[in-house]
Protein backbone atom coordinates (compact mmCIF):
# COMPACT_ATOMS: atom_id res chain seq x y z
CA UNK A 1 0.00 0.00 0.00
CA UNK A 2 1.72 3.36 -1.48
CA UNK A 3 1.62 6.43 1.44
CA UNK A 4 -1.14 8.15 -0.54
CA UNK A 5 -3.66 5.16 -0.13
CA UNK A 6 -2.81 5.29 3.50
CA UNK A 7 -3.20 8.87 4.32
CA UNK A 8 -6.58 8.45 2.99
CA UNK A 9 -7.40 5.81 5.23
CA UNK A 10 -6.45 7.49 8.18
CA UNK A 11 -8.19 10.65 6.95
CA UNK A 12 -11.26 8.74 6.42
CA UNK A 13 -10.81 7.39 10.03
CA UNK A 14 -10.03 10.90 11.69
CA UNK A 15 -13.33 11.94 9.43
CA UNK A 16 -15.28 9.19 10.79
CA UNK A 17 -14.41 9.81 14.81
CA UNK A 18 -15.29 13.17 14.07
CA UNK A 19 -18.91 12.01 12.86
CA UNK A 20 -19.56 9.58 16.14
CA UNK A 21 -18.51 12.57 18.40
CA UNK A 22 -21.10 14.42 16.57
CA UNK A 23 -23.54 11.33 17.01
CA UNK A 24 -22.68 11.06 20.40
CA UNK A 25 -22.84 14.44 21.68
CA UNK A 26 -26.42 15.03 20.16
CA UNK A 27 -27.18 11.73 21.78
CA UNK A 28 -25.95 12.71 25.16
CA UNK A 29 -27.28 15.96 25.59
CA UNK A 30 -31.49 14.82 24.41
CA UNK A 31 -31.86 11.30 25.22
CA UNK A 32 -29.65 10.86 28.38
CA UNK A 33 -29.64 12.07 31.48
CA UNK A 34 -27.19 12.54 34.69
CA UNK A 35 -23.84 10.32 35.01
CA UNK A 36 -24.49 8.07 31.67
CA UNK A 37 -24.70 11.18 29.54
CA UNK A 38 -21.49 12.67 31.28
CA UNK A 39 -19.63 9.17 30.22
CA UNK A 40 -20.99 9.52 27.00
CA UNK A 41 -19.99 12.93 26.44
CA UNK A 42 -16.75 12.30 27.94
CA UNK A 43 -16.07 9.52 25.05
CA UNK A 44 -17.54 12.03 22.29
CA UNK A 45 -15.02 14.40 23.44
CA UNK A 46 -12.10 12.07 23.30
CA UNK A 47 -13.39 11.12 19.61
CA UNK A 48 -13.43 14.43 19.17
CA UNK A 49 -9.99 15.42 20.06
CA UNK A 50 -8.62 12.04 18.59
CA UNK A 51 -10.21 13.14 15.05
CA UNK A 52 -8.91 16.58 14.97
CA UNK A 53 -5.37 15.24 15.99
CA UNK A 54 -5.83 12.68 12.55
CA UNK A 55 -7.12 15.46 10.63
CA UNK A 56 -4.38 18.02 11.98
CA UNK A 57 -1.38 15.10 10.84
CA UNK A 58 -3.07 14.63 7.28
CA UNK A 59 -3.14 18.18 6.57
CA UNK A 60 0.14 19.20 7.86
CA UNK A 61 2.01 16.20 6.25
CA UNK A 62 1.67 17.58 2.83
CA UNK A 63 1.40 16.50 -0.55
CA UNK A 64 2.82 12.93 -0.76
CA UNK A 65 4.91 11.87 -4.27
Amino acid sequence: MSESMLNMWISFIGMGLLIVAMGLILFSRYKLKGVLAGIVSALAYIALIFGAIIIIYIVFSGPTA
